[in-house]
C-alpha cells in the first residue's frame, strides 16, 4: 500500500491509519540506522519550521531541534513568552503570519483546539508537541522503541499503563493501541478511568483491528502478562500542586515497584516512561513531595527505574527519530 503523507498534520493519532503509522515507524528505523551509519542524507534542506511552546520541554524540544537539523532545517524558537499567541493575538491570527513564514509548525500547549485552530489556519503542517489531549510523536517514539525491545510483531504486544488513566498519555496509548491491533490494559481506579464515550470511540476502532483495550483497577491483574509496563507522573504539567495529596492516596497502590513488575510473570517485561520521572528526591519537586508525604518515589521506584528492565532512555533517544520521521514525511 502506497503511502503518501506530505503535507499532513500531526494533530492526533486518531486522524491516521495502521498503514500509515507503520510507515512512519518503519521510517523512523531507518532514518536512526542512516544517522547511527553516518549515512543520512538531509531532505529538508531550506526548510524554516517554527516551534512553539506555552508548555517548557527537554524531549520535545530537543527531538524537533536535533532531527531539524540533522535534515538541513532551519528552527525558530518561541518559548512561553516569545510570541503573542493568545495573549495579545488570537491563535488563528497567529497561524496565519506564521504560516506565511514557515514550512511548518510544531505546538506544545494546554488546548487541543489550540493546535486545531492553528492546522486550519497555517497553510502549513502542524505537528502537536503535546497537549492536554494527546501527545502523538511520544506513542511513535513508543511503539519504536517497543519494536526494538521483543521479537514480537506490534499487534502481537501485551502491554499495560499504570496510572491516571484519564491523562494524555493513557488515552494516547489507548489510540495508538486500538489503532495497531494491540493488547492494552489501563490499570487505575475506577475514578480515574477514562469517560464512556472516550472508551465507546476507542473499543470501535479496536473492533476493525482485533485490539483488546480495557480497563482494570486491579493492579496485579492490570500487568499479567504484560511485555511491557508504561506509567508517567501522577499530576500533570499544568495541574495544582494541591491535587498531589488526593493523587498520592489514589495512585500509591498503582506505583510500579518490583513487585508489580514481578506480577507481570514475565521475565522479559520491560518498564516504560515517556519522562520526566518522580523516582527519587533529587529534584526540587521530588524534595518537596519526601517532606510533605515521607514519599521518596512517585510513580515508580528508583529500583525498577534505574534497572536492567528500564528502558525510557531508549524511548527519550526515539522521540528525535519519530519526530525526524514525521519531519521528512510531510516535508520531505
Amino acid at each position: 500500500m502506497a503511502v503518501n503523507l506530505r503535507g499532513r498534520n500531526v494533530l492526533a493519532l486518531d486522524d491516521f491509519s495502521p498503514a500509515e503509522l507503520r510507515f512512519l515507524l518503519d521510517m523512523a528505523r531507518d532514518l536512526k540506522a542512516a544517522k547511527r551509519a553516518g549515512f543520512e542524507q538531509p531532505r529538508l534542506t531550506g526548510k524554516n519550521i517554527a516551534l512553539i511552546f506555552e508548555k517548557d520541554s527537554t524531549r520535545t524540544r530537543s527531538g524537533f531541534e536535533v532531527a531539524a537539523h540533522d535534515q538541513g532545517a532551519h528552527v525558530t524558537y518561541m518559548g512561553p513568552s516569545g510570541s503573542h499567541i493568545g495573549q495579545s493575538e488570537t491563535v488563528r491570527d497567529t497561524a496565519r503570519v506564521l504560516g506565511r513564514m514557515f514550512d511548518a509548525i510544531e505546538f506544545r500547549g494546554f488546548a487541543q483546539a489550540d493546535v486545531e485552530t492553528l492546522a486550519r489556519n497555517a497553510g502549513v503542517p502542524v505537528y502537536n508537541g503535546l497537549t492536554d489531549s494527546a501527545h502523538p510523536t511520544q506513542i511513535l517514539a513508543d511503539f519504536m522503541t517497543m519494536r526494538e525491545f521483543t521479537h514480537k510483531h506490534l499487534s502481537d504486544i501485551r502491554f499495560a499503563f499504570m496510572g491516571d488513566g484519564r491523562n494524555n498519555m493513557a488515552r494516547s496509548l489507548a489510540m495508538g493501541a486500538a489503532k495497531i491491533g494491540m493488547k492494552f490494559t489501563i490499570g487505575a481506579p475506577e475514578s480515574l478511568h477514562p469517560d464512556a464515550a472516550f472508551m465507546d470511540k476507542i473499543l470501535a476502532v479496536a473492533k476493525q483491528t482485533g485490539a483488546e483495550i480495557r480497563c482494570e483497577t486491579e493492579p496485579k491483574a492490570a500487568v499479567a502478562g504484560a511485555d511491557f509496563i508504561y506509567t508517567d507522573v501522577w499530576l500533570s504539567m499544568g495541574e495544582a500542586p494541591a491535587l498531589w495529596e488526593r493523587r498520592i492516596t489514589l495512585l500509591k497502590p498503582y506505583q510500579v515497584d518490583a513487585a508489580l513488575m514481578a506480577a507481570s510473570d514475565n521475565p522479559f517485561v520491560k518498564f516504560m516512561h515517556c519522562l520526566p520521572s518522580f523516582h527519587n528526591a533529587e529534584t526540587t519537586i521530588g524534595q518537596d513531595i519526601a517532606k510533605r508525604f515521607g514519599m521518596t518515589a512517585m510513580e515508580v521506584t528508583d529500583e525498577v527505574f534505574e534497572s536492567p528492565a528500564s528502558i525510557v532512555f531508549d524511548q527519550a533517544e526515539n522521540r528525535m527519530h519519530t519526530i525526524k520521521a514525521i519531519l521528512v514525511a510531510t516535508l520531505g
